[in-house]
């Protein structure tokens, strides 16, 4: 891996050195770990919950397969994941430990208990052996990665060959007039319910901010074929609002 010490990258709209990134990110989530389900509802009205269910419907988890859940937070995914393949195992990772322990605190989590491990982590350095997973997925939570490519390659890594990658993230709109009027709603509207109901303006001015900076939809697929993946695709959720991207390890 190259030396990224001297490298600056994006925190949002903000240029920091690459080094800083991660902390600042973690200051992000700790800060809205309490709000978070709350918060996305609000944020989506709602509509989080039938991308997830589109990614479960692509992705179609079966039985006995070992997931990890990269970003994973509160463990949506992986409790959606577990009641589709209806057993397996699911690996909640996230870097930040205040959002693990909130999932932690759901009634699915003491549900699935025997099912789950939630450990805290980094996406570009994932403490496994290579070859341990049948699915990786990461939801909303890529664009934060200070070097998306490390993150992809060790996606790749750690899963078997035959393995599934599954990202959700946001995208970009292709209707120009469209996109700009979800910018009018994402600028004005986002940070000021953060304010209201999580009481920080500032981490979702950047989560905002960070959406604006990830790669389009084709550039993105890209970067999951240059991480070694094939049969790469990609489809819109809500006109481009979100994207899934798919990968195989063969």
């Amino acid at each position: 891996m190259q030396d990224h010490v001297d490298q600056t990258t994006h925190f949002g709209f903000e240029t920091v050195h690459a080094a800083e990134k991660a902390g600042k990110v973690q200051g992000v989530f700790n800060s809205v770990a309490a709000k978070y389900d709350v918060m996305n509802d609000v944020m989506s009205i709602g509509i989080h919950r039938i991308w997830k269910e589109a990614m479960m419907d692509w992705l179609a988890p079966r039985c006995g397969q070992t997931l990890i859940d990269v970003a994973g937070g509160t463990g949506d995914v992986s409790f959606k994941f577990l009641n589709r393949a209806g057993s397996g195992h699911a690996t909640v990772l996230d870097l930040t430990e205040n959002m693990l322990v909130e999932g932690r605190k759901r009634a699915e989590a003491s549900e699935m208990e025997q099912s789950l491990d939630w450990l805290v982590g980094d996406a570009m350095a994932l403490p496994f052996a290579d070859n341990s997973f049948d699915v990786y997925t990461i939801s909303f939570g890529i664009r934060n990665v200070t070097r998306p490519e490390d993150a992809l390659s060790e996606a790749f890594r750690v899963l078997r060959p035959g393995g599934r990658l599954m990202v959700l993230e946001f995208s970009q709109i292709p209707v120009p007039l469209v996109q700009k009027a979800y910018d009018l709603y994402s600028f004005n509207i986002i940070p000021a319910m953060g304010k209201m109901i999580a009481n920080d303006r500032d981490s979702y001015q950047y989560l905002v901010e960070s959406i604006r900076k990830f790669p389009n939809q084709e550039t993105f697929l890209n970067m999951i074929r240059g991480a070694g993946f094939e049969n790469v695709s990609y489809r819109n959720l809500s006109l481009g609002i979100a994207a899934l991207h798919s990968g195989w390890k063969i």
